[in-house]
C-alpha cells in the first residue's frame, strides 16, 4: 500500500482512482490464495464495492465486528470518530444503522476538523500531543452531551492517542482491534458470520 497516494485521495476525493487503486489489490491477494480480505481503515471502505467487485473471496466489513460489540454492551447510540469522509459520510453510519439498528452521531463541523486535522497532521506522522488527546476528549463530551452512550474510534490512528483509560466511564471501541481479532477468529476456524447477526 502506498499510503501517501491513499491519503491524497482521502484528501482530495479521488474515490474513482482510490477505488481502482486498492481492486488491484484485492484481486491480487485472491490470487495468492487468501480466504477474506479485510481492509483495516474504516475511510476506505467508501470504496469497498468497487474494490470487491469481481473478488470471489468474502470481505470482512471493519463495521460488524465493532457493531457486534457495541450490541453486546446493550448501547444504541454511539458517536463516530474518524476522518471526515467517515464522520460526515455515510457509508460507515448507515451499515451501522441498516444492518445492527445502532444510531451514530458525528461531531459538529468544528469537531470535525479538530479530529481529521490532528489524524493526517499529527498522528499519522507520529506526533501525540496531550494537547490534541484534551480535545478529543472535549469532542468526545459534546458527543456525550447529544445522547451518545459510547463512541467509535473509527480511524487506526485514534487509539495511539485516546485509549479507554483516559475516560473511563465512557465505552470506547477501538474498530481497529475488533476488525483484527475478528479476522484471527477467521483464520483460527471461526465461520464468517452474516452482517447483522
Amino acid at each position: 500500500m502506498n499510503f501517501a497516494f491513499s491519503a491524497k485521495c482521502v484528501i482530495e476525493g479521488l474515490w474513482d482512482e482510490l477505488g481502482a487503486y486498492l481492486a488491484d489489490r484485492a484481486v491480487a491477494l485472491e490470487r495468492g490464495g487468501a480466504d477474506l480480505i479485510i481492509c483495516v481503515s474504516n475511510t476506505l471502505h467508501k470504496t469497498a464495492p468497487t474494490f470487491m467487485a469481481g473478488v470471489d473471496i468474502p470481505l470482512l466489513h471493519i463495521v460488524d465486528p465493532t457493531a457486534r460489540a457495541i450490541r453486546r454492551q446493550g448501547l444504541k447510540k454511539v458517536g463516530l470518530l474518524g476522518t471526515k469522509p467517515v464522520m460526515s459520510g455515510t457509508h460507515v453510519s448507515s451499515r451501522y444503522e441498516a444492518l445492527f439498528g445502532i444510531e451514530t452521531i458525528a461531531p459538529d463541523v468544528a469537531g470535525q476538523d479538530v479530529v481529521d486535522r490532528v489524524i493526517f497532521d499529527e498522528l499519522c506522522a507520529g506526533v501525540f500531543t496531550e494537547a490534541s488527546r484534551t480535545a478529543y476528549l472535549d469532542v468526545i463530551s459534546g458527543l456525550e452531551r447529544r445522547g451518545a452512550e459510547g463512541v467509535i474510534l473509527g480511524c487506526t490512528e485514534i487509539p495511539l492517542l485516546l485509549k479507554q483509560e483516559h475516560r473511563p466511564d465512557f465505552p470506547m471501541f477501538d474498530t481497529t482491534e475488533l476488525h483484527v481479532e475478528n479476522a484471527v477468529d477467521f483464520a483460527l476456524g471461526a465461520p464468517l458470520r452474516e452482517p447483522g447477526l
